[in-house]
């Protein structure tokens, strides 16, 4: 299918399903898809943070990208993380996506060594005159060490072959300085990652969000975005209230750094979506925990019902 310009909408940075040995869980991954696309989604994100691309190996990716991609087979855009410290297995990754039916593709800085804005913006428009697909850039300055600063944004945005911004910075006054400075840009997507956040972007002419809880509750986020669009703010109010205590209630719990991660892999297992393990170095709520977060689960879950 032909990638909407620009690309708007809820689009869930898909988890990566897994078996117990790390391999990868191909019928979850067709129920999540089947599960996300039944939901009203706009696209799917694969290998992503939410997708623990990190942790992956080339072996898993490559199945990931192929398998996606077949079984959507074009009934929404596929987006392919090629993040990689390595500039040719980015490439590498871009390659395939292309081979196998993806519509776009998303990196994030190199996350090892320590460069600056010169730099990475030599680094980004290198990797979109190389690779065969539309470029997404994705700023997560919380796992790479570096933000893609606002005017480096602004100067890679005239570059014909990248086409929009993933930010899940979290800073508002960032991604409204962007929408400011790339209003003449029509065609360039502008998306935020922190879901909590989406509703406010998109009434001030975001395009919408890679948002995790998706995942989860598909249909929930794309009202969310509706009623944004639509500018119905009873519904968003609404709305809001049930994502910000799925934001509460599922992603912090047990206070540790991975508690999102661990938080969404549970949900979907009780979801029935998937087993629920997660890539090393990161692993699920003990036994115990899991039984006090199933409790958290039936209240979020009852509320979400009650809205959609």
């Amino acid at each position: 299918m032909s990638l909407p310009s620009p690309l708007r909408g809820i689009i869930p940075p898909l988890i990566t399903p897994l078996n117990s040995d790390s391999s990868l869980d191909v019928k979850s991954l067709e129920r999540m898809l089947s599960h996300i696309m039944e939901g009203g989604v706009h696209g799917v994100f694969i290998l992503g943070t939410t997708g623990e691309s990190s942790g992956l190996s080339y072996a898993v990716k490559n199945q990931l990208i192929e398998q996606t991609c077949k079984f959507v087979a074009g009934r929404i855009p596929v987006l392919v993380g090629i993040t990689d410290c390595s500039f040719q297995e980015s490439l590498n990754l871009a390659n395939l996506a292309k081979s196998s039916g993806a519509e776009a593709v998303v990196a994030a800085p190199p996350f090892y060594m320590n460069i600056g804005q010169e730099e990475l913006s030599i680094y980004f428009k290198r990797l979109a005159d190389e690779i065969p697909l539309p470029l997404f850039l994705y700023n997560m300055p919380s796992h790479t060490k570096i933000a893609i600063e606002h005017d480096t944004v602004v100067q890679l945005a005239k570059h014909s072959n990248i086409i929009g911004l993933k930010d899940s910075s979290g800073n508002g006054v960032y991604f409204q300085s962007l929408l400011n400075s790339l209003a003449s840009e029509v065609d360039f997507t502008l998306t935020v990652g922190p879901e909590e956040m989406m509703a406010e972007t998109v009434l001030m002419g975001g395009h919408g969000a890679v948002a995790g809880g998706a995942n989860l509750f598909p249909s929930l986020y794309v009202k969310l975005y509706e009623a944004a669009v639509n500018r119905d703010f009873q519904k968003i109010q609404t709305l809001q209230k049930v994502v910000m205590e799925v934001s509460s209630g599922l992603y912090g719990f047990g206070n540790c750094k991975s508690s999102y991660l661990r938080g969404v892999k549970a949900t979907c297992a009780f979801l029935g979506l998937s087993q629920g393990y997660l890539a090393s170095p990161l692993y699920g709520f003990s036994d115990s925990e899991m039984v006090v977060f199933r409790k958290k689960f039936d209240q979020v879950h009852a509320l979400v019902l009650s809205v959609t």
